[in-house]
């Protein structure tokens, strides 16, 4: 019965956060032809350059969180103790929203200073300041989806996901259209304008589930969870903040080496021989044209992924070494089975996807090479989610230091000698490496 317990909330919330996911990264693929047709791989160099300093913010404010508000609240379901979860759930977001709005003052005030000794590119200053409006909206629907992770009710996550796509496509699209007719150039700030709009539908979204979900099973005699004390409150988030603190630390780490890793691409590419232009014109169609189709397929292993740890920290709990080992075993045979077939797809079709989508050869050569990465990304991250529920994740932490160490090894060293195929043989030895290693740590459960 227990096994039955742990199995159904993980398969329905996988088919779900997969389902939602693959249309909502199938609205966003087409979304970023769009964008790529719109404003040329230039555009897209320098909108792809803004992503460093949204995953640097995400990482500071909500990622930690997240995990955490998941984990305090996941005992709800069988315990039915509704407020001791409400106020993991308060507290994480409150300090979550400190952090944001100190964040968004920070960007906001010092966008041109980002932009120049940060970026490296005076033309993202414009796009952060937009930006910076999207963190404390971005950090409640994080915080709120966590907790909705943590009560194994993945379909409200997937509802805000795909809310955030739709809005922010469309109100793009609408914008773009409105400046055609009035005779204005449309600029890639409209981009951004429309992710600031997406994550505030998306906010507004979680909100109103949280409150239907509340009213749906509170009794009708339960006292309000409005009525905070403070030893309560403190005693909340102090909890969250034992297990947020390490693992956003983790993520900023991790994050801001990704964002040496990318902010350096275009630059160490102008000392292979390109002009800025196009070593930004490289750079955008290797992360905004050929890197989203090879991720698309990870709407699979990312819905597992999510859901993964919660039901793996479940069964270590309990003591249930027999789900984790076969969490273990099915994780790394259908990664193996799905990365092969999509490697496959890959090679054989890379460059005709490549000029079918973005009239390409460049984008087609990429996707050709990037393929191989699918098995590796597959197992890598499904068993760094177990690693992460069996508490081990200072193990994923080094891991991902490593992986990275090695790609910028590639970017500073190879790239200036061998161009853009220097960072994509990085990528193929760094993945290798994370993965050799994850399967090396859960040896003990093969």
């Amino acid at each position: 019965m227990h096994r039955i317990h742990l199995k159904n909330p993980l398969i329905t919330g996988t088919i779900i956060l997969t389902l939602t996911g693959f249309l909502s990264r199938f609205i966003g693929f087409f979304y970023r032809i769009f964008l790529s047709r719109t404003f040329g791989a230039e555009g897209m160099g320098i909108y792809q350059l803004t992503s460093p300093v949204l995953a640097l913010t995400f990482a500071l404010t909500a990622a930690g969180m997240q995990a955490a508000i998941s984990k305090y609240v996941a005992g709800e379901v069988s315990t039915k103790n509704y407020r001791y979860s409400f106020l993991h759930l308060f507290a994480g977001f409150l300090l979550s929203m400190a952090v944001s709005v100190l964040c968004t003052l920070f960007i906001y005030c010092f966008a041109d200073e980002i932009a120049v000794s940060f970026l490296l590119e005076e033309q993202t200053a414009p796009l952060l300041r937009i930006i910076a409006l999207s963190i404390p909206m971005a950090t409640v629907h994080s915080c709120i989806n966590g907790y909705f992770y943590g009560i194994k009710k993945a379909v409200v996550p997937s509802i805000c996901q795909l809310s955030e796509q739709i809005v922010r496509v469309g109100s793009v699209y609408l914008i773009y259209y409105i400046c055609l007719q009035r005779g204005f150039t449309p600029t890639i700030s409209f981009a951004v304008v429309g992710l600031v709009i997406g994550e505030s539908a998306s906010m507004i979204v979680s909100l109103i589930a949280l409150k239907a979900h509340y009213h749906h099973i509170l009794p009708p005699n339960y006292p309000s969870l409005l009525q905070v004390k403070g030893k309560e409150l403190r005693t909340a988030s102090s909890h969250v903040v034992k297990l947020a603190l390490p693992l956003s630390l983790n993520r900023v780490i991790i994050n801001f080496l990704m964002s040496v890793e990318s902010i350096f691409i275009p630059n160490r590419l102008m000392l292979f021989g390109h002009d800025h232009a196009a070593a930004l014109s490289v750079y955008g169609i290797l992360t905004g044209m050929s890197l989203p189709l090879i991720l698309f397929p990870s709407a699979i292993t990312g819905s597992i992924c999510v859901l993964l740890l919660p039901a793996v920290s479940e069964a270590d709990a309990t003591g249930n070494r027999r789900a984790v080992v076969k969490a273990v075993h099915k994780s790394i045979k259908y990664g193996f089975l799905l990365g092969i077939l999509f490697t496959t797809v890959f090679f054989l079709f890379g460059r005709f996807l490549g000029n079918l989508l973005y009239q390409n050869d460049t984008a087609g050569n990429f996707i050709m090479i990037l393929g191989f990465l699918c098995p590796l990304m597959y197992i890598a991250s499904t068993l760094s989610s177990i690693l992460n529920g069996l508490g081990k994740t200072g193990l994923t932490f080094l891991y991902s230091m490593i992986s990275l160490l090695v790609r910028l090894g590639f970017v500073f060293f190879l790239i200036p000698v061998l161009g853009i195929n220097g960072y994509l043989w990085g990528l193929l030895t760094s993945q290798l490496v994370q993965t050799l290693l994850c399967m090396f740590a859960v040896r003990k459960y093969f």
